[in-house]
């Protein structure tokens, strides 16, 4: 038995592991999921340099803080992008494989319009021997 596989799961079978890695990291940074984690980490970092009795290792106006997201930014930026990027070749490929599917449909189509003119014709043609066979026997 043929094994037929889609064509998101032939380009799922053929990603690179960087190119699975962008692609789930971009999925990760774009979620709510992801902003409600992040968003707890600042409130938490924020509430421990405010209220921290002994050591404060990020004073307000957050330094430290404004580094770990540049950094994340830094790394962020480019690993969407490619992500971003694959996601396009993605589309292009699969509006290529609808325009073929779509000129085959077309192709086919016009094949049964061809073949039900043809039985037209014949049917048109039979009913014509058929009057007139009908009026050469009334003469």
């Amino acid at each position: 038995m043929e094994n037929k596989k889609t064509w998101h799961e032939k380009h799922q079978d053929s990603s690179k592991f960087g190119d699975r890695l962008a692609d789930s990291v971009a999925t990760g940074m774009g979620s709510w999921r992801f902003i409600i984690i992040q968003t707890v980490i600042v409130v938490a970092w924020m509430i421990a340099n405010v209220i921290g009795f002994i050591y404060h290792w990020d004073v307000y106006p957050y330094i430290l803080l404004n580094l770990v997201f540049s950094t994340q930014a830094a790394y962020a930026a480019p690993i969407i992008m490619m992500a971003q990027n694959r996601q396009s070749e993605r589309d292009r490929h699969h509006a290529e494989q609808d325009f073929k599917t779509n000129v085959e449909a077309k192709r086919e189509i016009e094949q049964l319009l061809e073949k039900l003119n043809s039985i037209e014709i014949d049917k048109l043609d039979k009913i014509i021997e058929l009057l007139q066979g009908k009026e050469s026997k009334k003469k």
